[in-house]
């Protein structure tokens, strides 16, 4: 950890640590000696809960250390203070992280909270979140709620490949359902335009197009 990401971890604490001197020099030698403390301890805990350690979570999600990210972000203590655009990716990696453990519910709640946030909402995030809305409604068998999210996801964009191609995926296989077979081809063309790398997706485009070119439309 370089010494930029240290000084993000202990913001609060040195921020507090300057407040308490500056109380310490004011007492003992009056204001003017202790207002450069108080403004650094006061510009430290601001910043802190303005801004909020998300530099931190980055760094842990880069490396897969899941559990290290989800302590960084149980030390966001009150969120409602955050810029609200960094609120917002907040909510979604709360949301991220309810995902893997598989808690649908906690992960929907999330993800619609930083959806509510509206036009503060950061654009990479917007269409990953509406995807994964999508995805929990089809799992909870709401193929029209899930059908909507996802086009919605693909219209405001969806920042990588793989998840992109997923989108076109089980929009492909919902035209399948309705029968909208020359949609479904369609999203299925798209899909592999993508050239997805992961094998979950890959798998998926060689299982479906076993029988796609079988279709009519």
């Amino acid at each position: 950890m370089n010494w930029f990401n240290l000084f993000i971890k202990y913001r609060f604490w040195l921020g507090v640590a300057a407040i308490i001197g500056a109380i310490i020099v004011n007492i003992t030698s009056g204001f003017w000696p202790s207002f450069a403390l108080y403004l650094v301890g006061v510009i430290l805990v601001f910043t802190h809960f303005f801004i909020g350690p998300l530099r931190l979570i980055q760094e842990h999600l880069e490396s897969g250390d899941f559990e290290a990210a989800e302590k960084v972000l149980g030390t966001i203590w009150f969120p409602g203070l955050l810029y609200t655009p960094i609120r917002s990716v907040y909510y979604t990696l709360k949301g991220n992280l309810a995902m893997m453990k598989q808690d649908f519910d906690s992960a929907e709640i999330h993800m619609k909270k930083s959806l509510s946030l509206g036009g503060s909402t950061m654009k990479e995030a917007e269409g990953a979140n509406k995807l994964q809305l999508g995805m929990m409604s089809l799992q909870k068998g709401d193929m029209k709620q899930g059908e909507s999210y996802i086009r919605a996801a693909i219209k405001a964009g969806i920042p990588d490949k793989e998840s992109s191609a997923l989108a076109y995926l089980q929009m492909c296989q919902i035209m399948i359902q309705k029968r909208e077979f020359r949609a479904a081809k369609e999203f299925f063309r798209k899909a592999k335009a993508m050239k997805p790398s992961s094998q979950q997706v890959v798998d998926q485009i060689k299982q479906i197009e076993k029988f796609i070119s079988r279709m009519p439309g």
